[in-house]
C-alpha cells in the first residue's frame, strides 16, 4: 500500500528555495528516491512505498537549514545531503550548510555546496601549493578566488596574483586590435568577474594600479619570484610542461599557489603535452603539495551542466 506524506514549507520563498529552477531539485528527489513528488504552492505530496517516503522526507529535512532561509538549493548539495545520509555524515552535512566563507557584494553567501569542495577550501587555506582539477562547474578557482580576497583583506599577504596562459597568444592574437594588455583581457575576464563578485570595480583598479591585485597572462610571471603573495594559476591544463615548471618555481617566501585545471578541455596542439598533466604525474608524491580531485558530483553551474559533463563523461570511456 502507498504511503503519503505532506510537509508544509513556511513560505512562497522556502518552496523556490528547495523546488529549484523549473522544480528540478523535485525532479531530482524523485529521481533519486523513486517516489512521486509534488509541489502545490507551499505543500509538498510525497507518495510513494513506505521506504521511498521516508528517503524523500529525511532528504528534505536534511537541507531545512536552507530552505527555512530561501538560500537556493543546488542539484549538487542535494547529492551531498544524499551521500551524507547514506554514510551517516549528517553532522558533517549540517556544518557544511552552516559555514558561511565569504559574502559577495550583492550579500549573497558563499559556502562549499559539496564534501569535496569544502575538503579543497581546507587545503586552499592551510597548504602552500594546491592543484584543483576537474570539471567546469565546479568551482575550482572561484573558491580560490574567494580565499584569496578574504585572505588579502586580513593582510595575510601583500598582493594577489591571478594568470593563466593566453593560448593563441601567437599570431592569432596578433590580429587583435588594441595593446597588449586588451589584447589578453578576454583570456582573463572570468579571474575579474570572480574578483568583482567580492570587491567594487572601482576599488579593484585602485589595487591593480598600485598591483595590490595582478591579473596577467603566465608569460608575464617568467623571471619573477612571487613572494608574499596568493597566486591562482588558472586553465593550466593549456600549459606547456616547460611553462608549468617556470610557473611552480615563481613560487617565493609566504606565498601561496593554487593550480587549477581541466584535463578534458585542453586547447594545446594534439602532440602538445598538458603542463598540468606532467605535474600531476611528476609531482604526486612531493611532500606538502596537496591534490583535490572534482567529479561531475561536485558541479555547481545550471543542472544542465552536470549532465553534460556525464555524458561526455560516459562517450569519453
Amino acid at each position: 500500500m502507498a504511503d503519503i506524506l505532506k510537509i508544509e514549507l513556511p513560505s512562497i520563498e522556502s518552496a523556490i528555495a528547495l523546488a529549484g529552477v523549473g522544480e528540478e531539485n523535485i525532479k531530482l528527489l524523485s529521481r533519486q528516491t523513486g517516489a512521486n513528488i509534488v509541489l502545490r504552492g507551499q505543500e509538498l505530496l510525497i507518495s510513494g512505498t513506505d521506504k521511498q517516503v521516508d528517503l524523500v522526507n529525511r532528504l528534505v529535512r536534511s537541507l531545512e537549514y536552507l530552505w527555512q532561509k530561501g538560500h537556493h538549493i543546488s542539484t549538487a548539495e542535494i547529492s551531498t545531503a544524499r551521500q551524507a545520509l547514506d554514510a551517516h555524515r549528517e553532522g558533517e552535512l549540517q556544518d557544511l550548510q552552516r559555514d558561511v566563507l565569504a559574502k559577495s557584494r550583492r550579500g549573497e553567501e558563499v559556502r562549499a555546496k559539496t564534501f569535496r569542495q569544502r575538503q579543497y577550501i581546507d587545503m586552499v587555506r592551510k597548504r602552500d601549493l594546491i592543484f584543483g582539477t576537474g570539471p567546469a562547474g565546479t568551482g575550482k578557482t572561484f573558491l580560490a578566488v574567494v580565499v584569496a580576497v578574504q585572505a588579502l583583506l586580513a593582510n595575510e599577504f601583500e598582493k594577489i596574483i591571478l594568470t593563466r596562459p593566453a593560448v593563441e597568444a601567437g599570431e592569432k592574437l596578433g590580429f587583435l586590435p588594441g595593446d597588449l594588455q586588451q589584447k589578453v583581457n578576454p583570456y582573463l575576464r572570468p579571474l575579474y568577474d570572480a574578483i568583482n563578485e567580492f570587491i567594487d570595480p572601482e576599488k579593484v583598479t585602485s589595487l591593480m594600479e598600485r598591483g595590490v591585485i595582478e591579473v596577467a597572462p603566465l608569460a608575464y610571471m617568467r623571471g619573477r619570484t612571487l613572494n608574499n603573495a596568493f597566486v591562482i594559476v588558472d586553465e593550466a591544463q593549456n600549459t606547456t610542461p616547460a611553462q608549468m615548471k617556470m610557473v611552480l618555481t615563481r613560487l617565493g617566501f609566504r606565498s601561496r599557489m593554487v593550480v587549477t585545471g581541466d584535463m578534458t578541455q585542453t586547447d594545446l596542439p594534439a602532440n602538445q603535452a598538458s603542463g598540468l598533466g606532467v605535474a600531476l604525474q611528476v609531482l604526486k608524491h612531493v611532500e606538502g603539495i596537496a591534490f583535490c580531485e572534482f567529479s561531475q558530483k561536485d558541479v555547481v553551474r545550471h543542472p544542465l551542466v552536470q549532465r553534460i559533463v556525464a555524458a561526455y563523461e560516459q562517450y569519453e570511456k
